[in-house]
């Protein structure tokens, strides 16, 4: 297996950081044409739901190509940050679930157990997380005798 300087594997990091960039100034304009496109045709009203799932469609396509524009190399570090983010979606889920106890009130039951679901799946993704993060280190050590 070849070995990467780091001088390449920042130039790699480089790379995939400007095609991040770009994807996402390519998200941001179909957004834009989006927004103006319902603006326009609505006479000036959105329907909300309609704005956020238009926005979260947008969401899923620009993720879908940063992520298969990523260079193999770096899967890894990329998911090793998702763990960040599926960290703050825990602390979200906690609310959702928590929330309501804490004021003596019943809450939805719909929202405290979407938000149990949600808890449960970004659980596993940070702890599966850390487990790929570490066996992909484990790989880069000499190994003992």
């Amino acid at each position: 297996m070849a070995t990467l300087t780091v001088q390449q594997a920042a130039d790699r990091a480089q790379a995939a950081a400007d095609t991040v960039r770009q994807a996402a100034e390519a998200g941001q304009g179909y957004a834009d044409i989006a927004a103006a496109a319902v603006h326009s045709g609505s006479g000036g009203m959105v329907d909300p739901f309609v704005f956020r799932l238009t926005i979260f469609a947008l969401a899923i396509f620009v993720g879908y190509y940063v992520v298969w524009s990523v260079t193999p190399a770096l899967h890894t570090p990329l998911m090793s940050v998702t763990n960040a983010i599926s960290s703050v979606i825990v602390v979200g889920a906690l609310l959702a679930v928590g929330v309501p106890l804490v004021g003596n009130d019943a809450g939805p039951l719909w929202a405290r157990a979407l938000g149990f679901i949600a808890l449960i799946f970004a659980s596993v993704n940070i702890f599966g997380g850390f487990l790929v993060t570490q066996r992909m280190l484990a790989m880069y050590q000499k190994k003992k005798k």
